[in-house]
């Protein structure tokens, strides 16, 4: 019977402690974030606008590349089979 006990205060005693534990992390999330220095707006759409404009740049030089290599083994193909 104690055994039965003392799992049920074991059982419990971990229950408040994973309460305990997830508020005080909670709190400290709360902390930490007042410390963040957010960017401004204008930094914001300075540097989206910067990974766009690579993003497409990238697409664009790869599209190149890859009709460049198709074309090639294209003819590598067609030299092959003759």
């Amino acid at each position: 019977m104690a055994t039965q006990e003392n799992a049920q205060e074991n059982a419990m005693s971990k229950a408040s402690s994973w309460v305990q534990n997830t508020k005080d992390y909670f709190e400290d999330l709360q902390k930490e974030m007042r410390l963040v220095t957010w960017p401004s707006r204008k930094q914001v759409i300075a540097t989206t606008t910067v990974v766009v404009a690579s993003v497409f740049l990238f697409a664009a030089y790869f599209a190149v590349v890859d009709q460049l290599f198709a074309r090639g083994v294209t003819k590598i193909f067609e030299i092959s089979t003759k």
